[in-house]
């Protein structure tokens, strides 16, 4: 017997501001800001038909194939009947303390998963 695939409801966020590193605060200032970067995401994925709902949701990433590593595909798996969700995101070094924004949970049906990169620190 083959399970339809339903639909999820996905609630994501984009985190970008400004990197006031030496480099930056040397070249720029607050009338001239440096250009916006990315510096996390926020993914609230709801699965309300979850047939296992004792097994929480998992992500892999995996590379896209981008030229120069750019980019990287963020693939979330769920179980049936749900299809697997994949997002294209930066490819950063992610920044996995709770303290600084992590979050990876699976709560009354909604799977969080918060990423936050770690900075790069400027040096000549």
């Amino acid at each position: 017997m083959e399970i339809p695939a339903t639909l999820v409801v996905v609630k994501t966020a984009l985190k970008t501001g400004f990197d006031w590193n030496k480099y930056n605060q040397t070249h720029y200032d607050h009338d001239n800001p440096p250009p916006k970067t990315v510096q996390g995401y926020k993914f609230n994925i709801f699965y309300p038909d979850l047939i296992d709902k004792s097994k929480a949701p998992t992500y892999t990433i995996m590379p896209d194939g981008s030229k120069h590593g750019e980019t990287c595909i963020l693939r979330i798996h769920a179980g049936p009947p749900y299809e697997d969700i994949a997002f294209k995101v930066v490819n950063k070094e992610w920044e996995y303390a709770s303290k600084k924004g992590f979050r990876c949970s699976f709560e009354r049906g909604i799977f969080h998963l918060y990423i936050n990169f770690k900075r790069a620190r400027y040096r000549r």
